[in-house]
């Protein structure tokens, strides 16, 4: 049933079109992502801190989408759209909480005696 069930979902999700992402939006993400990736090296690199550099990393991020959309509304066409800032949010979030998932603790190999 499981197997049904799944199949079935997959089936309704990759024929559906109502959720299309633009090409903008896809570059937007990506770029939120580098930000983010290059934030979160170096702030953990410097203080070794994974809450430090998650959230350094992740207000960058945010903070380069909001800054650029806002740009976009007072000099270049006078338009805000909301869905590129939140898109490049959301590619600092990725690549953040990424990094926070495989930096850290490494485990030491213990000897027996």
């Amino acid at each position: 049933m499981k197997i049904l069930l799944t199949s079935l979902t997959f089936f309704i999700i990759s024929t559906s079109n109502a959720q299309s992402i633009s090409e903008d939006e896809m570059l937007h993400f990506a770029t939120g992502a580098a930000i983010s990736s290059a934030t979160y090296a170096i702030v953990y690199s410097k203080t070794k801190n994974k809450k430090k550099a998650f959230w350094y990393s992740l207000g960058l991020s945010t903070l380069a989408g909001f800054s650029k959309e806002i740009f976009d509304k007072t000099i270049v066409q006078g338009r805000f759209d909301t869905g590129e800032a939140v898109f490049t949010g959301i590619g600092g979030l990725a690549a953040s909480y990424t990094f926070n998932i495989f930096t850290g603790k490494k485990k030491k190999n213990q000897v027996n005696e």
